[in-house]
């Protein structure tokens, strides 16, 4: 059953580019189905979570990240009666915006770009969305639904001041209402980015061998799963014990956010989705106590797993990477694909060009933004990665 409060398809405020409407598909659907065949969601393969993509098969990838993130959403958006559709379509997308190598890439673009505006993946996705996929004969972009790209730009919350030029630029031509919070399709696709990279980053680093099952044990919420695995199959072998702990702590945060959810919302009352936007608080969150447990745990992977001396190490050279080849594309943009030269000589300063420089690089799968610095900068660094 549809809830009062959910996004309905027919109440959408359409898109910039005015389009016919599809015989068989929702507005929702049709920008998922967009989100999907895009050139950028399928870069996503060869992008990193934690790890850098070539590091091995089984760590998940931006992609996999994504997918994960998406089918949490769809499951806690059905419970609450929303839209399936929107909520998966923001869910789909709200990584695109990644340049390669993680959050490593992004502070290294953050840097370089700082003189012109800064880097923010969230507005980049907007871009790419908006801009940079150029497929359609009567529009740049994928020209997604008010409600898509609204949840894109804010499934985190009201954007603050100031607006990053890159959702700034396409707010100016299509207001995001960048002030207020998402709906609550957006903001369930938020909290199902947290549940899913809490869970799988415990699982990946456990592949790695950068903590053991028994250290995960004693952390709070996954110690009493544990102890409910071992009273249930007393004996378990080692991997099959570890994951039925893990998939134990998954379904709790699941459920701790229906739950907490259903009590906002019924606090709240919204009688229309816009009364979720405009409430001025999130709908879709963790309860208190599960927040500061989960805290605890991404404390522990923090200093465990995104700062593990060779993941550490790995960062420094992929920074590099980049630290080197944004400078040789700004000195000489000939070297950028052909595509990309009619936008260079439109550029009018060193700020154009910038910006030019960041959406070829921020596009680029690891492996490739290796290999192309192999090819053209050479060096050990390349072979060393």
């Amino acid at each position: 059953m549809t809830a009062i409060y959910a996004q309905h398809p027919g109440d959408t405020r359409g898109r910039l580019y005015p389009e016919s409407t599809s015989t068989f598909r929702s507005c929702f659907q049709r920008d998922r189905d967009r989100i999907i065949h895009s050139s950028a969601f399928r870069r996503l393969k060869h992008k990193t979570q934690v790890f850098i993509e070539h590091e091995g098969d089984y760590f998940r990838t931006r992609l996999t990240h994504s997918i994960e993130v998406a089918q949490v959403a769809r499951t806690i958006a059905g419970v609450l009666g929303l839209d399936c559709d929107l909520t998966e379509a923001v869910a789909l997308a709200h990584d695109l915006g990644h340049p390669p190598f993680g959050h490593t890439g992004e502070e290294a673009l953050s840097a370089l770009m700082a003189p012109h505006g800064g880097f923010d993946h969230n507005a980049q996705a907007i871009r790419i969305v908006t801009s940079l996929e150029r497929h359609y004969a009567e529009f740049d972009g994928l020209n997604l639904s008010w409600e898509t790209l609204e949840g894109i730009a804010k499934h985190n919350g009201p954007v603050p001041q100031p607006v990053p030029y890159a959702l700034a630029e396409y707010d100016a031509r299509h207001d995001l209402e960048l002030d207020t919070h998402a709906s609550a399709e957006a903001q369930v696709a938020a909290l199902a980015d947290d549940v899913a990279y809490n869970h799988h980053d415990l699982h990946d680093g456990l592949r790695a061998e950068l903590f053991s099952t028994d250290e995960l044990a004693e952390l709070p919420l996954l110690d009493a799963c544990f102890a409910q695995v071992d009273d249930l199959y007393p004996g378990l072998n080692y991997y099959r014990r570890r994951h039925e702990a893990l998939r134990r702590f998954f379904g709790l945060l699941v459920e701790d956010v229906i739950a907490e959810a259903r009590s906002r919302l019924a606090r709240l009352d919204p009688q229309s989705a816009r009364d979720v936007r405009m409430a001025g608080r999130p709908m879709i969150r963790f309860s208190d106590g599960i927040r500061e447990q989960v805290e605890v745990i991404r404390d522990f992977l923090f200093h465990r797993m995104y700062r593990a001396p060779g993941v550490v190490e790995m960062r420094a050279k992929v920074t590099q990477v980049i630290a080197e080849l944004f400078p040789l594309f700004m000195a000489r943009s000939e070297l950028l694909p052909k595509q990309w030269r009619k936008d260079v000589e439109d550029a009018r300063s060193q700020t154009d060009l910038a910006r030019i420089v960041l959406d070829y690089i921020a596009g680029m799968t690891d492996r490739f933004a290796i290999e192309e610095h192999r090819r053209l900068i050479g060096g050990d660094l390349a072979e060393a990665i």
